[in-house]
């Protein structure tokens, strides 16, 4: 039988419905993925920076993020870059382009990125609940109590939360849960950006200096590895790579879903690093060398102390759902691996109905799921309670990321698709990018390992408060 030819045009030419993204869905997405806790840190990174390098570097990291993602949309597609196969992630691509040891290696990294970050937003939630519990407590007491407590508690209510709601197969696919992550981040990021021009009109000056926070604030050899450690916040502010191909697999075609793609990248750059800069520098023209960790606690018990309990309450909202958009591939990976080990296994393998009142259809359980999923969820909570230290691990973890996942892959994956000759001065070039950018993963990562030592010889485990 026939199939009536309107019936094509509902279809790609992979057999998938067909995608319509357009340029602004696709720049929404991009903006979406890039601004969430890592604005926080950002007045932090300038304060050790400087008003000349704070800038410059973010600049510079924006340039080369827009550079590399322009390289990873040329390799949504294998060979031709019109009718080539797609690649509907980012490991389908380093798997189809590169294949072998390197993609073993790719996984590694992003599994371990994504592990690292649920430590992260498990600490960041954390604080804020923390903040929120404080700032109450301050003016419950007339400002006479200083309300000092220890943040274990909010991190294991944090971890309850999230235990209940890895059980939800398929969580990170919910519809509105990013339309919900994005109201909250930009909702957290703009009251941060407010408040800081309302601190510097208060101020009646703008805060900070040239070079950074300065010596006799800090010792000479913290300086050095703070400007480190800086280099990975703000790396890790930029840290969307990983996202992109599947980001390009919604846009519609023609044209070529390449050409779509950079012009939603240089808007969503543009865009994002604009609300960068405005936040981080905004942030250090407020409080100078004692600009915070974590740019919402800078503002301390200040009125309307109402507006910041409900900027530190869409942080907790956000990264709720935000920890298990991270964790999800992860649970997937194994929970497969599991299957192909052990496919006769009722423990992996089997699912129980559970009804329950007023719910229609039966919730299903599997053992091993739920056991391992617990179990993800109390190991990343340990490790938070083990190492709270919100700017160390964000700089661990924007170290990570940013030279393999933002530059290496993306640039040998152009080198092999496009064919670039060796020794060419356009893969020397290349070559020299990639280089460039390891040196700044290498410093931003001892500077940020050298800062989780200093802090761990005064942190008691368990024990620390605020």
């Amino acid at each position: 039988m026939d199939v009536p030819r309107p019936a094509f045009k509902c279809f790609d030419d992979d057999g998938r419905l067909k995608r319509s993204g357009t340029v602004w869905t696709a720049s929404a997405h991009i903006i979406t993925a890039v601004i969430g806790s890592g604005v926080l840190s950002l007045a932090w990174a300038i304060g050790q920076l400087g008003w000349i390098a704070g800038p410059t570097v973010m600049l510079l990291f924006s340039f080369v993020t827009y550079y590399s993602s322009t390289l990873l949309s040329d390799c949504y597609r294998t060979g031709d870059p019109v009718s080539g196969k797609r690649n509907y992630t980012y490991m389908d691509a380093v798997r189809s382009i590169l294949g072998g040891f390197r993609f073993k290696i790719c996984g590694l990294i992003q599994y371990l990125n994504l592990f690292g970050i649920t430590v992260g937003y498990t600490i960041a939630a954390s604080i804020s609940m923390m903040a929120i519990k404080r700032s109450n407590c301050f003016h419950e007491s007339g400002g006479k109590n200083p309300c000092h407590m220890s943040s274990n508690p909010y991190m294991i209510m944090f971890g309850v939360t999230e235990i209940l709601l890895s059980q939800i197969k398929d969580f990170d696919q919910i519809w509105w849960l990013s339309i919900v992550a994005a109201i909250m981040s930009f909702t957290y990021s703009a009251i941060g950006l407010a408040l800081g021009i309302i601190q510097v009109a208060a101020n009646g000056v703008v805060k900070g200096s040239l070079t950074g926070i300065s010596i006799g604030a800090v010792t000479q050899t913290q300086k050095i590895w703070r400007t480190f450690q800086a280099l990975g916040d703000i790396a890790f502010a930029y840290s969307y790579s990983v996202v992109l191909i599947e980001i390009q697999d919604t846009v519609r075609s023609p044209p070529a879903e390449s050409k779509t793609m950079k012009i939603a990248t240089r808007i969503s750059i543009a865009v994002t690093t604009t609300f960068y800069m405005l936040c981080g520098c905004m942030g250090y023209a407020a409080f100078g060398d004692a600009a915070p960790g974590n740019l919402l606690t800078g503002f301390g018990f200040y009125n309307p102390f109402w507006l910041l309990d409900v900027a530190n309450a869409a942080i907790v909202v956000h990264l709720v759902g935000a920890y298990q958009v991270f964790a999800q591939p992860i649970f997937a990976f194994i929970e497969k691996q599991a299957a192909a080990r052990f496919p006769d296994s009722d423990l992996v393998t089997k699912e129980y109905e559970i009804r329950i009142p007023g719910i229609r259809s039966p919730y299903k359980v599997n053992v091993f799921r739920a056991v391992y999923r617990s179990g993800f969820v109390v190991l990343t909570t340990v490790i938070s309670m083990l190492m709270p230290f919100f700017n160390d691990v964000v700089g661990i973890l924007g170290a990570l990321g940013f030279w393999p996942l933002t530059v290496y892959f993306p640039v040998e994956m152009y080198i092999r698709q496009r064919k670039v000759e060796r020794w060419s001065m356009k893969w020397v070039c290349l070559q020299m990018l990639s280089c460039g950018c390891l040196m700044i993963t290498l410093v931003a990562g001892v500077g940020s390992i050298a800062g989780v030592m200093l802090d761990l010889e005064v942190y008691k485990p368990f024990k620390t408060t605020y």
